[in-house]
């Protein structure tokens, strides 16, 4: 071995080891494996390591000023004292030749037992070195591990003597998630703070250097990183800039380069930039923000407008054909491109408001002129539907006039277009109720049946599992079900095509359990309806009746068959019909809620629809699955906030069944907010149930209803109806005591040992270390876990940490 003098790197006089890295780094060390640590620029690689071996012997090469044949030199011969050998910048090896050396020096250095072998670099663990990673069981330490922890960063700031106010660390934290680089500059930039800065407006001045130190992080990386890629490589990340994410199609679309594959390669291996992740069975790239924000910039700055429209342009094309209608219009609106965005609406409008985005592109239809809507049949009475659905009466009976107009002027497939439209919005506009609708359903059959008119797509259930709550309120029709089923179901199933299947069994089998029929006839209707939209039908219908059957089975107290059931349909779903996933999961949280799985429940919320940034109608179901998890959270001002929005809406469609629904949960948040008003919204959910005779309405609610039905202030009309609702709500009580019960903070007590293991966990540590650390064995960690998910009522690490935190044991 030859002796060369090495400079090793230095460490930050305030640096901070993050505590998870550092672990990893010393559990490697007592088994001699190999550590390969990956990071962007600044993220604390370098300093890790040499923090960690401190004043230790050891060999440093990079890349950056070593050549291969010189690293070579410098292997020492076997010795019986432990050598430790790091090899830096492996990012930089671009040929075959020198990643084929540099890899048999590594081989030969991973395989021997006097030598700990560290690897950094600025990218995940490339190809080449995969199969000795896998060989010699590599410990690989990733960016994400090298941040740090909110504590860790309060003492980093702390170590620059900065005395912060708490907004301004929130803030840090926000921008930065602990990257080391960011929180040095961030620091640079504070510690020069002026006092008259300082004592005019100090919260004010902190925030303004913070975000300017995102800037200096944003310039750093240009210079010292995204200027020294080889031009190919900067012009397709530059290009690529314009979408959120790409895949191997897109990126040969946007940049008209069959072999894009090695670019995408090269950008990988260069540096940790840009993320991988498999989407539908296809691999998707994403760009880190910090490198996307930079290649716009550039973007903007070196090329020509027409050029970047260009791409915008390719990239809606894309879009388009892979159906992502809300991607291929913000590109087409990037580049002006009005004659996309109009194609796109139109075709949109053709599709019924289940499967369309009618409320989510609301904003590209309010923006069309109404010259350009009166050219397009699809949007005319696309309008009138998106009027209706928006709560614009007025506006809606405008548009259908408008068609109206149209259809009067117009001869041949012109005049049927328009006819056909202006039948589908009299069965389909939710202002106008049910009224009429079984003359028009009738009417619809039987043009159908004589080939005068082919009606499109019209869902009965609007992705909910009821049709008589689903696209309309069919309450009134409930009244006379089997009559309507013989008069006019055969002429409805006729008009309603595909959705027609099951179409009958399923409204029968819907009505009678919710008057509280006979369980086996309940299940022999739904069953037939089932078979029969299986059978060449939709999907939204087999949800109907997988809707009903689940509540049967809950209803007997078979619980687990309820979930096997919606999970078996959930797989089914994914595959089919995607459009029905929010209502599944919404409905899979209501059963949460009835086994008193609430964490589980508080995580759904994240992705619940927000009912304060635009009410949707279409999101009934989902709203009235979030008032019950409101309940349960004891956030009871929240859920009378958004019942008072599901009345309006109640009123304004003429929902029967949700202005029912509505009162009983609204007196049960009175009840417990004390208010006497309880008892008059109860007794009005209960002459409207009892009107209908539906008993389901009320019996679901159990225990969270029963403490109010019990107390003996209800009147009652019929005798029978009253016995069959308290006799079910009092079983559903004691089959789900937990339903909707207010939670109880701080009622559960952890010991020591078992809190320290939660926390590691937070941290994320795998069992594994958590045992080396805290000397206990895998199955006693597994014990412990055990005990506490029993404890916080959850059955896995996700929900158990969000418990944690959510009881602020954390």
């Amino acid at each position: 071995m030859s002796e060369k003098k090495v400079k090793r790197p230095a460490v930050d006089e305030c640096y901070v080891r993050p505590q998870a890295a550092w672990e990893k780094m010393k559990a490697a060390q007592n088994t001699r494996q190999t550590v390969y640590l990956y990071g962007t620029t600044g993220s604390g690689k370098t300093s890790l390591v040499a923090d960690f071996l401190g004043r230790k012997r050891y060999y440093y090469i990079t890349m950056a000023d070593t050549g291969i044949e010189e690293a070579m030199e410098m292997v020492p011969e076997s010795t019986d004292v432990q050598t430790i050998f790091v090899i830096d910048d492996l990012y930089l090896l671009e040929t075959e030749e020198d990643r084929s050396a540099c890899g048999q020096l590594i081989e030969a250095l991973s395989g021997r037992r006097d030598v700990w072998l560290i690897l950094i670099s600025r990218a995940p663990m490339p190809r080449w070195l995969k199969p000795m990673a896998v060989r010699h069981i590599f410990v690989p330490i990733s960016e994400d591990e090298l941040r740090l922890t909110e504590k860790e960063q309060e003492l980093y700031l702390e170590k620059w003597e900065l005395s912060l106010t708490e907004a301004t660390c929130r803030k840090i934290w926000e921008l930065g998630n602990g990257h080391p680089l960011f929180l040095r500059i961030a620091a640079m930039r504070l510690k020069g703070i002026s006092k008259e800065e300082a004592a005019k407006d100090r919260v004010g001045a902190e925030l303004r250097l913070i975000e300017e130190a995102c800037g200096d992080l944003g310039d750093y990386l240009e210079v010292y990183v995204y200027d020294q890629w080889n031009v190919e490589l900067q012009e397709f990340l530059e290009a690529m800039s314009v979408v959120e994410q790409f895949d191997l199609q897109m990126a040969q679309q946007i940049t008209k380069k069959k072999e894009v594959g090695k670019l995408i390669r090269q950008a990988k291996e260069t540096g940790n930039f840009l993320m991988e992740r498999t989407e539908n069975d296809q691999i998707v790239y994403e760009f880190i923000e910090s490198l996307k924000l930079s290649m716009r910039r550039r973007l903007a700055e070196k090329y020509s407008q027409d050029y970047i429209c260009g791409l915008y342009h390719s990239a809606g094309n894309r879009y388009e054909i892979e159906g992502n209608v809300s991607e291929a219009l913000r590109m087409y609106e990037m580049c002006h491109d009005e004659e996309g965005i109009s194609r796109i609406l139109i075709e949109n409008m053709r599709r019924n408001p289940s499967t369309g985005q009618y409320f989510e592109l609301r904003h590209y239809y309010l923006s069309l002129s109404e010259d350009k809507i009166r050219e397009s049949v699809e949007l005319m009475a696309g309008m009138s539907m998106l009027q209706s659905m928006l709560f614009n009466e007025e506006e809606s009976e405008r548009w259908y006039q408008e068609l109206s107009s149209y259809a009067k002027t117009k001869t041949g497939g012109q005049k049927r277009a328009a006819e056909t439209r202006l039948l589908c919005l009299d069965i389909g506009l939710p202002h106008r109720g049910s009224v009429c609708l079984a003359n028009l359903l009738k009417h619809a059959g039987t043009l159908v049946m004589e080939r005068k008119l082919v009606l499109p797509e019209l869902s009965v259930t609007s992705n909910l599992p009821s049709m008589m709550n689903g696209g309309k309120d069919f309450c009134e029709w409930s009244r006379r079900d089997k009559e309507l089923a013989k008069s006019i179901g055969k002429a409805s199933s006729l008009a309603l095509g595909k959705y027609g299947k099951g179409l009958v069994n399923l409204a029968l089998a819907e009505s009678l359990f919710e008057k509280g029929g006979d369980d086996y006839e309940v299940a022999s209707l739904a069953g037939s309806g089932r078979m029969q939209a299986e059978s060449g039908g939709k999907l939204e219908q087999v949800f109907v009746a997988v809707g009903i059957l689940t509540q049967l089975l809950m209803l007997n107290n078979r619980m687990d068959d309820a979930r096997d059931m919606m999970e078996s349909f959930w797989h089914l779903a994914e595959q089919k019909a995607p459009n029905l996933l929010p209502n599944i999961r919404a409905m899979s949280v209501r059963m949460d809620l009835y086994t008193g799985r609430i964490s589980e429940a508080y995580g759904w919320l994240a992705q619940a629809p927000d009912e304060d940034e635009a009410f949707n109608g279409m999101e009934r179901y989902r709203y009235l699955t979030k008032v019950r998890v409101y309940l349960s959270a004891g956030k009871k001002e929240k859920a009378l906030l958004l019942l008072d929005k599901m009345r309006f809406y109640a009123e304004k469609m003429h929902r029967t069944y949700i202005a029912i629904e509505v009162r009983i949960l609204a007196a049960i948040v009175l009840y417990r907010i004390g208010k006497d008003d309880w008892q008059e919204k109860l007794q009005e959910a209960v002459t409207m149930a009892e009107d209908y005779h539906f008993v389901r309405i009320l019996t679901r609610e159990g225990a969270a209803l029963w403490e109010l039905i019990k107390s003996g202030t209800v009147t009652w009309q019929d005798p029978a109806f009253k016995k069959q609702v308290m006799e079910e709500c009092e079983q559903m009580a004691g089959f789900y005591p937990a339903y909707l019960r207010e939670k109880q903070e701080g009622n559960v007590i952890l010991s020591d040992k078992a809190l320290k293991i939660l926390r590691l966990q937070a941290e994320g540590l795998s069992i594994e270390e958590i045992a080396a650390q805290l000397c206990l064995s895998k199955a006693g960690v597994k014990y412990y876990n055990k005990e506490t998910y029993k404890k916080l009522g959850v059955s896995n690490k996700a929900a158990a940490l969000t418990e944690a935190r959510n009881r602020r044991l954390l």
